[in-house]
């Protein structure tokens, strides 16, 4: 199964962006033996000020028809580790080609978008920063990976 992780707005060079990098670089390796990624990074810009609407036209396009979409929400679903990895093995399993995950602009993800999402995926109910995010989900998905696999990485 592959995976997009999608984003309003670009990472520029710097430590979160190095950290996004190192997450999805060691997903690649231990998620292909598994049948999950590689994961691809989507980034885009409304850079004619359209707000959500235009941010939701921009993010739809990097969602594969028939993937499963995942929105990352400070109101959404707050789940552990194990949980998070179960759910990417049971649509692997069930046949799923591509999973999405979300990250909205400043104002979130515009309701029609979110409206389409199987899961809102939460962090928890504090509002982080975008970069930051995108750090924790690419760590999350490797987390998840590696549990799948048995790795010691992630420990109870």
């Amino acid at each position: 199964m592959r995976l997009h992780l999608c984003a309003v707005g670009r990472l520029r060079a710097g430590p979160e962006r190095a950290l996004v990098d190192d997450y999805l670089a060691r997903a690649d390796r231990i998620g292909r033996p598994l049948g999950l990624g590689p994961v691809a990074e989507h980034e885009v810009e409304d850079r004619r000020g359209g707000g959500m609407a235009a941010e939701a036209g921009l993010l739809a396009r990097a969602i594969p028809a028939g993937a499963v979409l995942v929105v990352l929400d400070e109101r959404g679903k707050l789940v552990s580790s194990p949980q998070f990895a179960a759910g990417l093995a049971a649509w692997r399993d069930g046949g799923r080609q591509d999973a999405v995950f979300l990250i909205g602009g400043a104002d979130g993800i515009d309701p029609s978008l979110r409206a389409r999402a199987e899961l809102a995926l939460g962090f928890g109910p504090m509002v982080w920063p975008h970069a930051l995010v995108r750090v924790m989900l690419a760590e999350q998905l490797y987390r998840a990976m590696t549990i799948l696999a048995g790795s010691p990485y992630h420990r109870l």
